[in-house]
C-alpha cells in the first residue's frame, strides 16, 4: 500500500463533477466555457465581507494578481494559486519517484486527480490565512476566520469551475482564467474612461490628451506599454512556431513521420515557476520584515526580484546623466535602488536573476516531468518508433534526442526569461509573464477549436480518436 493510498478514503468524500456520458457537441462546449468565464468575472467583482480596504496592502502583488487570475479583496483573492501549486508539488513528487504513480494508467490518474483536489483544498485555506495574516488583506476586528473562509471558498469554487471546463467545455479552466485575467487587465488599462476629476484614465485617453496639448514626446511615452505589448505578442507567436523535426518511422518499413521538438519545448513553465518563487520571496519578506537579520536579508532579495515596471518610461522621466555610476555605487552600498543609476542596476539584476532561474527551472523541469531524452526515447520505443537508418533501440533514440532537447530547453528557457523580463521593464500591459501565458493559451485554444470542429464535420475521425 503506497503513501497516497492512505488519503483515498479522504478525497473520495469530496464532491466531483461527473464526466459526461456522451461527448457534448461543440456548441454546448462553447456555452459551458462562456458560462464559467462569466462566473469568473462575477466572482472577481464580489468583495469579501469584513475587510478594511484602506489598510489592505494587496496592491504590492499587482503583477502576481494578473498571472494568478486573482483580484485581492474579492472572492478570487488567491485566484488559481492553490490549484497551480498543488499540481506543481504533486508533479514534482511523481517525477522524483517519491510518489509511485503512473499517470498513464486510469486508476493512478484518478488517484493523482483526487490527491490534487485534496491538496488544493488544504492550500486554499493556508494561502488565504497567509494573505490575511500578512496584511495583504486586512480584516476588521473579529472577522479573521470569516475572511479566511470566504477567500478559501472562492479558490475552491474556481477548482470546481476548472473541472467543469475540462469535462464540458474547451481546454482548461486554469488557462481560461489566466487568459481572461490578462485580457481584462489590458482592456481596462487601455480603455478605462476618465474618472471624475480625471485622476484615472486609460492609456488611450492619456495619449489623446497629450496629442491635443501638442506634447508628442509625452504622447509617445504614454503609449509605449501598448506598443511593447504588441511587440511581445508577435514575438511569442513567432517563437511558438519554431521547431526542429526529428525523422522517425513506425518499424523498419513503416510509415515515416517527424517528431517535432519546439523551441519553447518547456513552454512557459520555467517563467511560471520563477515568478511563483519570486512572489513567495516577497510574501515571506513581508512576514519577516520585523525580524532583524532575516527580515533585512529577505527584503534585499525581494527588492531585486520585484519587477522594475515601466523602467524605460521612468528612466525617460528621471533622466540619466553622468551621475548614473555614482547612483549605482550608492545603490550597492545602501542595498536600495537610488535614482536613475538604481533603476539601471535594478533592471540588470532583475533580468539576470530571472533568466538564470528560468534556465535552472527549465533544465530541472524536463527531468521531473519526464520530458528528458531518456524518458521520451522510452515512450517512442514503446510506441514502436525508431530513427530511420538505425536499429530499433531506445539508446539510439536517446543519443539523437540528447543533441536537441537539452540545448533547446536551455535556449527556450532563457528566451522566455529574457522576453518576460524585457516586457516587465517596458511596462507592457498584462505583465511580461501574463502575455507569454496568454499567447500560448490562445494558440492552443485555437488548435483545440479546430480539432473539435474537424471531429464534428467528420464523425468517423471522432470515433477513431475516441471522441465519439
Amino acid at each position: 500500500m503506497g503513501a497516497i493510498d492512505f488519503f483515498v478514503p479522504i478525497y473520495s468524500l469530496l464532491p466531483e463533477v461527473r464526466h459526461p456520458e456522451v461527448q457534448p457537441p461543440l456548441k454546448t462546449k462553447l456555452m459551458w466555457t462562456a458560462v464559467v468565464l462569466g462566473l469568473f468575472y462575477v466572482m472577481g467583482n464580489i468583495n469579501v465581507i469584513g475587510i478594511d480596504v484602506a489598510k489592505s496592502a494587496g496592491g504590492q502583488l499587482e503583477q502576481l494578481q494578473v498571472i494568478l487570475a486573482s483580484s485581492v479583496g474579492s472572492l478570487i483573492t488567491v485566484g488559481i494559486g492553490p490549484i497551480v501549486l498543488a499540481s506543481i508539488i504533486l508533479q514534482l513528487l511523481v517525477g522524483a519517484k517519491i510518489i509511485e504513480l503512473d499517470v498513464t494508467q486510469k486508476e493512478d490518474k484518478a488517484k493523482f486527480t483526487g490527491m490534487q483536489k485534496l491538496l488544493t483544498l488544504v492550500l486554499s485555506f493556508f494561502e488565504a490565512g497567509v494573505y490575511v495574516f500578512s496584511g495583504l488583506v486586512y480584516p476588521l476586528e473579529g472577522m479573521f476566520p470569516l475572511v479566511v473562509a470566504q477567500i478559501a471558498f472562492g479558490s475552491i469554487l474556481l477548482m470546481y469551475l476548472d473541472e467543469v471546463v475540462s469535462k464540458y467545455g474547451i481546454g482548461s479552466g486554469i488557462s481560461l482564467f489566466i487568459a481572461a485575467g490578462v485580457a481584462a487587465d489590458i482592456v481596462w488599462r487601455v480603455f478605462l474612461p476618465p474618472t471624475r476629476g480625471g485622476l484615472l484614465k486609460g492609456l488611450l485617453f492619456v495619449f489623446i490628451d497629450y496629442l491635443g496639448a501638442g506634447d508628442f514626446g509625452a504622447a509617445l511615452i504614454s503609449i509605449m506599454p501598448l506598443l511593447f505589448t504588441l511587440i511581445v505578442f508577435f514575438v511569442v507567436t513567432f517563437a511558438e512556431g519554431i521547431h526542429v523535426n526529428i525523422p522517425i518511422t513506425m518499424g523498419r518499413k513503416g510509415t515515416g513521420g517527424r517528431f517535432p521538438v519546439k523551441f519553447l519545448y518547456v513552454s512557459n513553465m520555467p517563467v511560471i515557476l520563477a515568478v511563483a518563487l519570486f512572489a513567495n520571496v516577497r510574501l515571506w519578506a513581508e512576514l519577516a520584515k520585523n525580524t532583524p537579520v532575516l527580515g533585512m536579508a529577505l527584503s534585499g532579495v525581494a527588492a531585486v526580484v520585484q519587477p522594475p515596471n515601466g523602467f524605460i518610461e521612468r528612466l525617460f522621466l528621471q533622466g540619466a546623466g553622468l551621475s548614473v555610476f555614482n547612483e549605482i555605487a550608492q545603490s550597492v552600498v545602501r542595498l536600495q535602488f537610488v535614482g536613475s543609476g538604481g533603476l539601471v542596476l535594478h533592471a540588470l539584476l532583475y533580468i539576470v536573476v530571472l533568466t538564470v532561474v528560468c534556465v535552472l527551472f527549465g533544465r530541472f523541469w524536463i527531468d521531473m516531468a519526464n520530458q528528458g531524452p531518456e524518458a521520451v526515447s522510452q515512450q517512442l520505443d514503446k510506441a514502436g518508433m525508431m530513427i530511420p537508418g538505425f536499429r530499433r533501440d531506445p539508446r539510439v533514440i536517446r543519443r539523437v534526442l540528447e543533441r536537441y532537447i537539452p540545448p533547446i530547453s536551455i535556449l527556450g528557457s532563457a528566451f522566455v526569461g529574457l522576453l518576460s523580463g524585457f516586457a516587465d521593464l517596458t511596462g507592457a500591459l498584462g505583465s511580461g509573464t501574463g502575455i507569454l501565458l496568454t499567447v500560448g493559451i490562445v494558440y492552443r485554444l485555437y488548435e483545440e477549436l479546430a480539432r473539435l470542429q474537424l471531429m464534428e464535420m467528420h464523425p468517423l475521425l471522432g470515433k477513431l480518436f475516441g471522441q465519439g
